[in-house]
Parts: C-alpha cells; sequence; structure tokens
C-alpha cells in the first residue's frame, strides 16, 4: 500500500492510498482521515461508500466531513465505487461498469473477475485499515449516498454485529425495482432475481436480515426521488420489521453534494453516539 497524497487538515491527516486489490483483482485507490486523536489512542472508524459515477475523491473534496470527525475522534474511510484499470471489464454508461459496481459480489462473466465490491468494502478494506492505521476496529460504522447508500445498508443488514450504525443520503432502498438495479443486477448477478435479493435493503429485511435503526436524510427535490430511490418501500419494510427508521425529509435540496454536505456533520455526530 502506497500514499499517493497527504494533507494535514483539522489537526489531522487527509491520505489517499492505493494498493492491489485480492478481492478485486486491480490496483485500488481510497482516502483515510485520520483525526487529531489518533496520534495517541485507537479510534473508531466510519466508512463513507459513495454513488453512481463517483471515487473516492467525490466525497473527499467535496463531502465537508473532517471537521467534524476530528471533533468527534472519528476515522473516515471513503473506497471507490468499482474497480478499475484497462483489463476491467466496463461499458460505456454511467449506471453500470466502471464507478457502478453496486456493492455486490458478481457471478457472471465477464464481471465476476473483478467486480467484488461487496468483499473489498466488507472484508479487504477493514484488514488493511486494521494493519496499517490506530483504529479501534470494535467500533465501525458505515454510510453512503445513492449508491452508497444501498451499499451501507446491505453491508449493515448482512452484518449486524460487525457495524455499530448505519446511515445513509438518498439511498438506492431496492435496487430490484428500479432500471438501475435491475440492469446491473441481471449483468453482475444473472437473471435468477432470488440471487438479487441477497443485496437489496428491503429484501434483506423482508427475508429477516435486521438492525436496530437507520437514520436517511432525503431531498424533496431530489430528482430520482420517485425512480430510483423509492423510500416509501424501506418506510413498510422497517415498519413491518421493527426497525427504527428515522427519516428526515429537507425540502428543496437535491441529489448532490451540496444537500451531502448540509448534513454530513449530523450523520457523523449520530454515528459518534453510537460508536460510543
Amino acid at each position: 500500500m502506497k500514499i499517493i497524497n497527504e494533507n494535514i487538515s483539522h489537526g489531522g491527516r487527509q491520505l489517499v492510498l492505493i494498493h492491489d486489490s485480492t478481492s478485486c483483482h486491480c490496483e485500488m485507490k481510497f482516502s483515510v482521515f485520520l483525526p487529531p486523536q489518533a496520534e495517541k489512542q485507537a479510534c473508531p472508524v466510519l466508512y463513507y461508500l459513495s454513488g453512481l459515477t463517483c471515487s473516492h475523491a467525490n466525497v473527499t473534496e467535496k463531502g465537508e466531513f473532517r471537521a467534524a470527525a476530528a471533533k468527534h475522534g472519528i476515522i473516515i474511510v471513503c473506497p471507490d465505487t468499482s474497480p478499475r484499470g484497462e483489463n476491467v471489464a466496463d461499458e460505456d454508461v454511467y449506471y453500470f461498469g466502471t464507478g457502478a459496481g453496486f456493492y455486490v459480489d458478481a457471478t457472471q462473466k465477464p464481471f465476476a473477475e473483478n467486480y467484488n465490491m461487496y468483499s473489498y468494502v466488507t472484508d479487504e478494506l477493514p484488514a488493511l485499515i486494521e494493519q496499517e492505521f490506530n483504529a479501534d476496529m470494535s467500533r465501525q460504522s458505515i454510510t453512503g449516498h445513492s449508491m452508497g447508500g444501498h451499499g451501507a445498508m446491505i453491508c449493515a443488514l448482512k452484518n449486524p454485529d460487525r457495524y455499530k450504525s448505519v446511515s445513509a443520503f438518498a439511498p438506492i432502498c431496492a435496487p430490484s425495482k428500479t432500471d438501475w438495479g435491475q440492469n446491473a443486477f441481471t449483468k453482475y448477478l444473472g437473471t435468477e432475481k432470488n440471487a438479487w435479493r441477497a443485496y437489496d435493503t428491503v429484501a434483506l429485511i423482508e427475508d429477516g436480515h435486521s438492525v436496530p435503526e437507520i437514520l436517511i436524510d432525503q431531498g424533496t427535490a431530489d430528482e430520482f426521488l420517485e425512480s430510483g430511490i423509492r423510500v416509501p418501500l424501506l418506510e413498510t419494510a422497517c415498519n413491518n420489521n421493527g426497525i427504527n427508521l428515522t427519516l428526515r425529509m429537507h425540502e428543496g435540496y437535491d441529489h448532490s453534494y451540496y444537500f451531502i454536505s448540509s448534513f454530513m456533520a449530523d450523520h457523523i455526530a449520530w454515528h459518534a453516539e453510537r460508536l460510543g
């Protein structure tokens, strides 16, 4: 693993790193913010998963999380959204392939070789964080935006003992019922829709997976609110299965990082309370 960029911010260190991934079989980048507290003590970890078309850079440069992370002493880890490289299978559309890994472990050729973002996020990346940084891996939480909100929720639902808390900004709640998700799941996972349920938040909840609570912020002016986000389906699933969903609707906010950065400090403070 190699540090390719480093900056001091809010008394901590903002790093961008590159390494050869054993899950995705290619070179992967991610960013880590180490709060000043990490110089002297092991700090909890909050993972942020980004959305379609994004990389680690979007939230690192526009998410405005460092002041809150430094205040609460939380390490922020921001992986890429997909494998990348000349030998990685891709399609020339924004909603599939590069920048659109959907946080699944693909089973279909030619994508199964590289598109293993679920394993990368839940296994390989945490192992690197534990090995390289002063992190308390008994205190981990996860959040994300859009496709990354979907990723955060499925990771938490499938690993309830690993993550202390989960939140999301405008998440794709039921990808199996959206054009984005149906396209991606067919190509990554095949045509058998039962296989899709393992990577669909609403389906996972319906099938008995659970977490105590979920925090979601959503803008009312989000252009994808009806076609891609499908919040009412998540509300119904949570209500029917005893999950405490805190859904905060924000008048006039859209799907962009102007929205995300407006409420990032709230999410970090919320996770800090649960990380202890």
